[in-house]
């Protein structure tokens, strides 16, 4: 395997992207992965995580790239997919203001369907409130897709540039998936890093739609911040981290309480916690597989909550709301929740938007929600709202 470090800036990587690579990157970093020396597949998070260290170790490449899915229960459709790439490239900004790479113009859809329908969304949030009541579960996440038709094939590569253009905070990713498809997204959320004994994890959970107007942006925030709802939310997924966490670390140094943050149509909750790792031979991707999918994503009790999920939402999730990143021969490694995202075909793409629902979750809210996070994707083609 050949790694480069040549000099070039994460923008003029991420425009070096071509469909097939791996990317994952920010304004201040990027990796690029090239080609395949091996691939590891598995549909058992945890068995992939041991094979792929073992893999790593016997064949010598430094790094393996990939992706979890969204299921990772018995019989799930999707496995988890890694890569031993032929090449990577790294890139680092330096102190100077990060660059963006330049926008593409992106052609419009020929056909648009929605799954499920707005109506039948905001029945699904009812139906996941009752289900909270009857079926002693606390919190469910429930998602809904687009279906986009093109006239010609998609071009990737311009969603990939005008994703980092337009987030320069969030990890722009790609991945090749088995059977042809392409995962590309921008997402805010870390679900953890590795360096040497240091983890780090961003767990976010509350959100609320951003405003073109600063006054009611500013108060859309601090509602947020004051919602008992959204901090009951965020509550469920820290508890959850923690006890993931716990078991591998000899320490874990959690704030008091969720910060404010934001993408360009989103405020979040989120809560940075650090840990020290307790055993070296633990790996980036063993925590994740111990951690995934959490709370943020599907809803707690985990397989309660993933049953729901499934009963309710019309389409297989596959790769959406699972994980993407990477892990090195030394088990450290970054890995990111995969949202604000598509699986892209030839000549077709699904995108997909959720939320967390809990006992005070309004319908109309909830489904407000997800035309706010659909926004990434369809900003980064050039579509507005009306496209959601």
């Amino acid at each position: 395997m050949t790694t480069s470090t040549e000099p070039a800036t994460p923008a003029e990587t991420t425009v070096r992207y071509q469909r097939g690579d791996f990317l994952f990157a920010t304004a201040r970093r990027a990796l690029l992965a090239r080609g395949a020396l091996g691939t590891v597949t598995d549909a058992d998070p945890r068995r992939l995580a041991r094979s792929a260290a073992a893999e790593l170790a016997r064949s010598g490449v430094p790094l393996a790239v990939g992706v979890l899915p969204f299921d990772t229960g018995p019989g799930a459709a999707s496995p988890g997919h890694l890569v031993l790439p032929r090449t990577v490239h790294r890139a680092q900004a330096g102190s100077e203001t990060p660059v963006a790479p330049p926008s593409v113009d992106l052609p419009a859809p020929a056909a648009t369907r929605r799954l499920p329908s707005a109506d039948g969304h905001r029945e699904n949030v009812r139906a996941a409130v009752n289900a909270l009541r009857d079926r002693d579960l606390r919190k469910a996440v429930l998602a809904r897709a687009l279906e986009l038709e093109f006239d010609a094939p998609i071009p990737v590569e311009g969603i990939v540039r005008n994703l980092a253009r337009g987030n320069p905070r969030h990890f722009t990713y790609a991945a090749e998936l088995p059977g042809g498809r392409t995962l590309v997204g921008a997402t805010p959320e870390l679900l953890l890093s590795r360096a040497g004994d240091s983890v780090f994890t961003t767990p976010h959970a509350g959100s609320m739609p951003r405003s073109a107007d600063p006054e009611t942006d500013r108060a859309n925030g601090a509602a947020l911040l004051a919602s008992a709802k959204d901090r009951e939310e965020h509550d469920l997924v820290i508890d959850y981290v923690i006890e993931s966490l716990r078991p591998f670390c000899r320490g874990l140094d959690v704030p008091a309480g969720p910060e404010l943050v934001s993408t360009p149509a989103i405020w979040h909750l989120r809560t940075s916690i650090t840990g020290e790792l307790a055993d070296r031979s633990v790996t980036a991707l063993d925590l994740a597989a111990a951690m995934h999918p959490t709370p943020a994503v599907c809803g707690t009790p985990t397989v309660a909550a993933r049953d729901l999920v499934q009963e309710l939402e019309p389409f297989d999730r596959g790769y959406y709301a699972g994980a993407i990143g990477w892990v090195d021969a030394a088990g450290d490694g970054e890995w990111a929740v995969a949202i604000r995202c598509a699986e892209v075909a030839e000549t077709s793409m699904r995108l997909f938007a959720g939320g967390g629902i809990v006992p005070a979750s309004d319908p109309d809210t909830e489904y407000q929600e997800t035309i706010a996070k659909f926004r990434t994707l369809l900003g980064a083609m050039g579509l507005d709202d009306s496209a959601s």
